[in-house]
């Protein structure tokens, strides 16, 4: 059995850069055993798999090690594939997922996730994260998927945060995402993501944590419309707009290769 794949780099203008995904388009469901084992052949941060149903694509995610609820960089990564190489009539594309409906669709050079939104709901004491971070934070919050959010006072102590990753992973949160305000002049909040349950000591831009964020400093900067970086080593950018109960997660792609998969 041949299978085309796709690498593509998410959330970046710039080849190497952002967050790789491969994307791996289906004529109809392989055993789960088979995708996962795709995903960890293709050890990108997500491996995304679809079948295209017509009206809609079926949408599914794979870290190297296990399936994800919610994907951010790897369904634009797709919505890239359908877009631009698959489909470049269309400018929607519609998924049913596991994180439930979602789309991708043109916004000029960029592509615009609409994806839900996950306010943080729940507050925590900082300390439960001063090992795991090494440095106190002056708000801890939880989200839905016990995803925690942490706020810093300062830009430059996320960019130059060295958590302690399995500490990070002995914590009752699924995964960390740590955030402050911008830099002057530049964007409005940055933020790193930290995932070891998943397999992921630390991603590169996530447009999963964006839902937990963009509500968050919506609310804290009195403002819609946001622009964001991930500091991670291979950096983000993501336009985020507050919509309610959805957001808006914009970026642009970068594809790096394609080729074929061999199954025998």
């Amino acid at each position: 059995m041949k299978i085309p794949f796709y690498r593509i780099d998410a959330f970046t203008r710039e080849a190497f850069g952002g967050n790789p995904a491969a994307v791996v388009p289906l004529e109809r469901w392989l055993d789960e055993r088979t995708l996962q084992a795709i995903a960890a052949e293709e050890n990108a941060a997500a491996t995304a798999f679809f079948v295209d149903e017509g009206t809609q694509c079926a949408l599914r995610w794979f870290t190297s090690t296990k399936e994800l609820e919610l994907c951010g960089h790897a369904t634009l990564a797709t919505g890239h594939v359908v877009l631009n190489v698959l489909h470049p009539e269309r400018s929607r594309a519609t998924f049913s997922s596991p994180g439930g409906p979602l789309s991708v669709e043109r916004d000029g050079e960029r592509l615009a996730l609409d994806f839900p939104a996950l306010p943080p709901h729940e507050q925590h004491m900082p300390s439960v994260a001063d090992k795991a971070l090494g440095v106190r934070a002056d708000e801890l919050w939880e989200a839905d998927g016990q995803r925690a959010l942490a706020v810093l006072a300062d830009p430059v102590q996320v960019r130059e945060l060295r958590p302690n990753i399995e500490a990070i992973a002995a914590l009752p949160f699924s995964a960390v995402i740590v955030t402050a305000r911008g830099f002057d002049g530049d964007c409005d909040f940055v933020s790193r993501y930290f995932g070891p349950k998943h397999g992921i000591a630390e991603d590169f831009a996530t447009g999963s944590a964006h839902c937990v964020l963009t509500p968050y400093w919506a609310g804290v900067l009195a403002k819609r419309r946001l622009f964001a970086r991930q500091l991670s080593p291979r950096g983000g950018e993501l336009w985020v707009e507050d919509r309610g109960d959805r957001v808006g997660i914009a970026g642009q792609c970068v594809a790096i290769a394609e080729g074929t998969l061999t199954l025998l």
